[in-house]
């Protein structure tokens, strides 16, 4: 299993937390079984109550680094999008061609992450999920304006440009860059929810590439038009 660098660290904004839970074993053991608590329960039946029966601490431990569960999901979200940047630059390391940077840019959406890197706190192919299912639920909420000004989505928003950037090296006339970018990644998570519980509503194939291959044909006709 490859370790990531001990020096790479992830932002994400102090707004969403009250103590930066890297910091400390217990933080970590939070964040670790959080995510699989999120990921094996959903995030409607998640608290905090029951995260602090799993970990053997007490419920008013875990409000120390999280004011909420709303908060520990937003935390947990720009973590994710840190990470996919950070994947993103590495995947695209020494590729001119910027048809080839946009098909790995949608390939790396399209696909889970597995767990072939040692992050200790963080296994990705949950917390992926958990960004699949559950993180429409950080913003589709009266309180997105006061999260955003907080800076919650910041990284998210990084991604989208940085990839809508390439779009634009393509096809420098096209008008909707991060429109069709931010699609494109809402898209690829209806779609894996769809294949996952309700396959009527997606044309699922024995090829597991065929997400990545509907968005990069829709990507690529869109653009060149």
């Amino acid at each position: 299993m490859q370790k990531l660098p001990n020096n790479i660290r992830f932002q994400v904004s102090g707004s969403f937390y009250l103590k930066d839970p890297e910091s400390s074993e217990l933080g970590k053991k939070i964040l670790k079984h959080g995510i699989r608590m999120i990921d094996e329960l959903g995030f409607d039946e998640f608290t905090f109550r029951k995260l602090g029966m799993e970990i053997g601490s007490n419920e008013a431990s875990i409000y120390r680094y999280f004011e909420s569960k709303y908060k520990f999901l937003i935390f947990l979200s720009s973590w994710y999008w840190a990470w996919m940047e950070y994947s993103l630059i590495l995947a695209l390391t020494n590729v001119n061609s910027p048809e080839k940077r946009l098909e790995r840019a949608i390939a790396l959406l399209a696909h889970e992450p597995n767990d072939n890197l040692d992050l200790e706190h963080f296994e990705l192919e949950k917390l992926s999920r958990i960004v699949n299912s559950e993180s429409s639920k950080s913003y589709l909420t009266k309180e997105v304006d006061e999260a955003n000004n907080g800076g919650a989505f910041i990284n998210y928003k990084q991604f989208v440009s940085r990839v809508s950037d390439i779009v634009k090296e393509i096809n420098s006339r096209y008008k909707y860059p991060n429109m069709l970018i931010s699609t494109v990644i809402e898209g690829i998570h209806l779609q894996r929810f769809f294949a996952e519980h309700l396959p009527r509503l997606t044309n699922k194939q024995k090829d597991n590439l065929y997400i990545q291959k509907f968005f990069t044909e829709l990507v690529f006709k869109t653009i060149k038009g």
